[in-house]
Parts: C-alpha cells; structure tokens; sequence
C-alpha cells in the first residue's frame, strides 16, 4: 500500500511539474518573449507544446519554420484540426497554393459544417485563379452562416468588380441587415451604383462612408463626381475642395471644380480653375485644355476654342475626337471653303479607322464643302 501511494504522489508531482513548466511557457508566449516561450514549449513534448511553438514561430515571422513545425504536428497529431487550419492559413499567406488547398479540402472532409473552411478554400481558389469554384465556397459558407460578412464581401466584390450591379447588390445588403455600418460593405454598394452609372443613388453611401471617417481620397473623389453626373454643382464644388487639401491631389480637384462651375454656366470661375489645373500638372493636359476650348466656343470665342482643341489633340494625338472639333471649328470660323476643306482631309488621312458614326458625318461634310466649292466656281 505505502508502494502504491508514493507512486501516486511521484506522478502527481511530475503532472505538476508539467503543467507548472507550461504555463511558464504560456505566459513567455502571451507577454511576446516567444524565443525563451519555443525554450520552454520545448521540454514539454506533448501536442499542445508543439502547436504553440509553431504560433511562436509564426508571430516572430519565420514561416519557414512556422510551417515545418506545423508539418511536424500534423505528422505526429494528425487529426489535430486546429493545427491543421492554423497550417492551411500559414500556406495561404506565404502564397503555397496547392498544399492550403489540400489542408482546407481535408478539414472540409472531415467537419463540413465549418464556413470558416469553406470561406478560406474559397480564398485560396481565388488567388489560384480559380474564381468560379471560389464563389461556389463563399456560397457555401454563406449558406451555412448567413451573417458571414468576409465571405459575403467577397461575393459582392466580385460582382462589383464585373460591374453585375444586381448580383452585387444581394450579398452586399444581405451583410448590411447584419451590420449596416460595415464600411467595406458600404463602400462595395457606392460602388455598385458608380460603376452602373447611377450617381444620385451612389451619393448617400459615399455621404455615409465620410460620416463614418472614411474620408480617403477615393471616397471624395468619386463623392464629388456623381455630384457633378447630378448636377448638384455646388456639393460638387464643396467635394472638390475638400479633396484639394489631400496630397497629390490639388490639379484633379481644381479640374474638377472648374466642370461643376462649367455646368453652372459660370465660365469665368470655371477658366480660372481649369487653368490652375494646368498649373498644378506636371504630365498631360488634355482634359484640361479641352475643357477650356468648350468653355470658349461657349464665349463665342471661336478661334481661342479652335486653338485650346488644337492643344488638347496635340497632347493625345491617339484621341481623334479632339482634332475632329478642331475641324468644326475651322467649318465655323474660316469662310473660304478651300481653307475649312483641308482640316477634315487631314483629320481622315490621320485616323483612317474612325468610328463609323464619325467617319460618315466627315465624309458627308467633305462632300458639302467639295459640292461649295464646285458651285462657287473656284
């Protein structure tokens, strides 16, 4: 009997000692000393030991050594599932396709009613290039949780992405009835409406990402595009000045408050600022100084307007358009037609694969002022 109870009180002792060293080891781990923690763990030799020093290595970011210990879990406690998740994250992150998806394909083997599993196989068929398959498992988590707001964002922003505004719109709102301040996804549902061209419902998702401190320069920007495609010129102007303030961002906001004064019809304001624009530049002005042709034949300044569309097409000679006001213009401005004649001949020696619209109606102008010229006896 007395035999018995010191063998008892030699193994309480030595579990004792066990779990003591562990939870010293534990404790090195949670206060981040995960050099002296891997130490500790190290002695231990049982499967949580061996998963946490994996952790260990994972949070000081040697993953090639997070992985191989991973693998030496898996290879000792092969229905550890946790290690096994753990390890198929790992292999997402460090780009190791194939194998994340034979450890996200095992889990899902053995617990199909997991959505974590089939929301992470989904993320790994999607940079697998493998986006049909990855939709049928966000679906699938989805549907085994319908509040899974990673993988409903993951379906509304691929639908944005392919510009399928309704599609997008059913996972999009299916996470905002769960959670209707989640930024993502009210940033995917303003984008949803910008990119189908529906400005007016786009604004108050824009309006509540700035509300919510999502002021980004992408938020204001396009917050004060569809204000201008609305024609609320004056928010627009008042968007445009708030982007202004942002790096990098001043001569996109002056060109953009100088369209919302243009559409206002108040063209002087919108001159200075499209001129500022130009200032503001270091690249290209194309936009800019066609801006400013328009903005001259709407002063009735023909030749001025003639000569900003001239600057415009001399910036981007592959955009024909340009050159081809240019060419109306000069119909306008010049009255011999032997002189308005040339500039539509150039304009089709220059783009001779014009879309067919414009191509039709020079053509037909060529013919006119051919005919003029004809009648006119020179």
């Amino acid at each position: 009997m007395k035999k018995i109870l010191v063998l008892f009180l030699l193994i309480s002792l030595q579990a004792g000692a066990q779990s003591s060293a562990l939870s010293v080891a534990d404790s090195l781990y949670t206060m981040g000393n995960y050099a002296a923690a891997i130490n500790e763990y190290a002695k231990e030799g049982n499967a949580q030991a061996s998963l946490q020093i994996a952790r260990a290595y994972h949070a000081v970011g040697n993953f090639d050594k997070a992985l191989a210990q991973y693998e030496a879990t898996l290879k000792s406690y092969p229905n550890m599932e946790i290690a096994r998740f753990e390890f198929g994250k790992l292999l997402l992150k460090t780009k190791n396709y194939q194998p994340a998806l034979e450890a996200f394909n095992t889990l899902i083997v053995e617990n199909q009613q997991n959505p974590e599993y089939f929301y992470y196989l989904g993320r790994t068929l999607e940079n697998s290039l493998k986006q049909e398959e990855a939709n049928e498992a966000f679906r699938k988590a989805v549907a085994l949780d319908s509040t899974h707001l990673r993988s409903l964002y993951s379906l509304g922003k691929y639908f944005v992405g392919q510009e399928i505004r309704d599609s997008a719109l059913v996972y999009v709102d299916q996470g905002l009835r769960f959670y209707e301040n989640d930024v993502s996804m009210i940033n995917l549902k303003a984008q949803a409406y910008f990119n189908n061209g529906q400005y007016q419902p786009a604004i108050p998702w824009f309006e509540k990402l700035i509300a919510l401190g999502e002021d980004r320069p992408f938020v204001l920007e396009r917050l004060a595009h569809s204000y201008y495609r609305s024609y609320e010129n004056e928010k627009a102007v008042e968007a445009y000045r708030m982007l202004s303030v942002v790096p990098g961002y001043l001569a996109e906001a002056y060109l953009g408050m100088g369209q919302a004064f243009m559409q206002d019809k108040q063209l002087d304001s919108a001159q200075v600022y499209i001129k500022k624009s130009i200032e503001e530049r270091t690249e290209t002005f194309e936009k800019e100084y066609a801006d400013l042709g328009r903005i001259a034949r709407l002063q009735n300044k023909t030749k001025e307007s003639m000569a900003y569309y001239k600057m415009a097409w001399e910036e981007n000679k592959e955009n024909p358009y340009n050159y081809y006001q240019v060419c109306v213009l000069a119909d306008e401005y010049f009255k011999d037609p032997k002189t308005r004649l040339p500039y539509f001949e150039r304009l089709l020696d220059l783009y001779p694969d014009l879309p067919p619209f414009l191509k039709e109606r020079v053509l037909k102008r060529v013919s006119e002022i051919k005919e003029e010229i004809h009648y006119a006896g020179n």
